[in-house]
């Protein structure tokens, strides 16, 4: 009996520290590191993320175009997009759904900043934001600050989609404060 329990509790401890590295691929870069270069297409161009150097950067990942939670992150981005363009930030939005899908979440939701494509998922596992379900993957919502010299400044994940652009606005504020502006 003790050496069945003692199994089972072996499992467990196994599962615990297993499941987290099968449910997502890379790890996440940290703040301090040089972002990820990439290209991927939006529902208007091809965005690269070198285009935006010398601008500040929100780079946020999302699950799924059109699902309640995603639908309410982007609308706060959206309402907020003249104090992001205040303090020389843009956002781009990252997830796993294809251009056509976002050119439709753009046009019911009233969104006017780019969302970008990552179909064959290479972006999201790069940044250590693919949660992979197995048959279904899809990005995690997680989100990265990006100074103008293409370092991360911020790490989020996990965020709460209903305050995280307020969240998001603040702490860049308090970078750029300690960048000596913008």
């Amino acid at each position: 009996m003790l050496a069945r329990i003692s199994v089972v509790v072996f499992l467990l401890v196994v599962l615990a520290f297993a499941v987290p590295h099968l449910l997502h691929g890379a790890a996440l870069p940290t703040a301090g590191s040089v972002a990820p270069d990439f290209t991927l297409p939006s529902q208007e161009s091809t965005v690269s993320l070198r285009d935006y150097r010398g601008k500040w950067v929100v780079l946020y990942f999302y699950p799924k175009d059109q699902t309640h939670g995603c639908t309410i992150e982007a609308h706060n981005f959206q309402r907020d997009q003249p104090q992001y363009a205040g303090k020389n930030a843009v956002v781009l939005g990252v997830s796993v759904d294809s251009v056509d899908s976002h050119k439709q979440f753009c046009a019911k939701e009233g969104l006017n900043f780019k969302l970008l494509a990552d179909t064959d998922h290479k972006v999201t596992d790069q940044y250590g934001s693919l949660t992979n379900m197995g048959v279904v993957k899809f990005a995690a919502r997680n989100t990265f600050i990006i100074d103008p010299g293409g370092n991360i400044a911020k790490v989020y994940t996990g965020v709460d989609p209903n305050k995280h652009s307020a969240d998001v606005l603040a702490d860049l504020d308090q970078l750029q404060k300690a960048a000596g502006g913008k």
